[in-house]
């Protein structure tokens, strides 16, 4: 499975081709499922551009992408975007629109409050297990495990030297905790090196604005859809490799 990441935290401060505005994602959501992502992460976006979980702007993102695809569409609900995980909490219970999923960050404080409260609305929770951090020992502990949709593993070292062996250790890591399939993606510089790891291991994985701006080449990426197709190019020549 080949899944967009729209846009991240990013903002228009990493160019005019990051979408943040509702129809600005749906048209990119539209161009990269026709170029093969099967499958949306969506970071909703307040007026001035900044990540949020408000019900207003869950909402409209979430009816602006549904008017133009038919995928799975998930949310973050990192804490970035709300500090306080009891407000965190209490914005979930109040979203009128809700995403077919969820990703909640192990590490952060508040996380198994943020899943339980998505569960009990029917979201599915994606666990984010971050390298660097002990989210995948407190997953690995956690009573809501067995419960998730999927396991998030996130390389976070930019370093495209290491970040193939960071990937290597964080899965050693999370090993089979509870059963659950894992994507695996990096960041940066890292990105194109972790999503050729994944093809060659057979697991779910990601592209988009949010985890690099660039191409595999260098180049700067004019969309997600390019970014899709590189992805699957990369993706399909790891498999035949491995």
């Amino acid at each position: 499975m080949m899944r967009l990441c729209l846009n991240g935290a990013r903002g228009a401060g990493d160019g005019a081709v990051i979408p943040v505005s509702p129809g600005a994602m749906a048209e990119s959501v539209a161009q990269a499922v026709a170029a093969g992502a099967r499958d949306v992460h969506v970071h909703p976006k307040s007026p001035c551009g900044q990540d949020t979980l408000s019900p207003r702007a869950v909402a409209a993102t979430l009816e602006a992408l549904r008017s133009t695809a038919s995928v799975p569409i998930g949310v973050t609900t990192g804490a970035w975007a709300e500090t306080d995980p009891d407000r965190r909490v209490a914005q979930i219970r109040a979203w009128t629109v809700l995403p077919d999923h969820a990703s909640v960050n192990w590490h952060e404080p508040g996380a198994e409050a943020v899943a339980e409260a998505l569960l009990e609305r029917g979201v599915g929770v994606e666990a984010g297990l971050w390298s660097g951090t002990d989210g995948a020992r407190r997953f690995a502990a956690s009573p809501l495990g067995p419960r998730v949709l999927r396991v998030l593993a996130e390389v976070t070292d930019p370093d495209p030297r290491r970040a193939p062996d960071a990937a290597r250790a964080l899965l050693a890591a999370i090993g089979a905790a509870h059963g659950r399939p894992v994507l695996l993606h990096g960041e940066d510089g890292g990105a194109w090196p972790v999503l050729r790891l994944a093809g060659r291991l057979g697991l779910a994985t990601r592209v988009g604005l949010e985890d690099t701006l660039f191409l595999p080449d260098g180049q700067r990426a004019a969309s997600n859809a390019q970014l899709v197709s590189a992805a699957l190019s990369q993706y399909k020549w790891a498999q035949r490799s491995s």
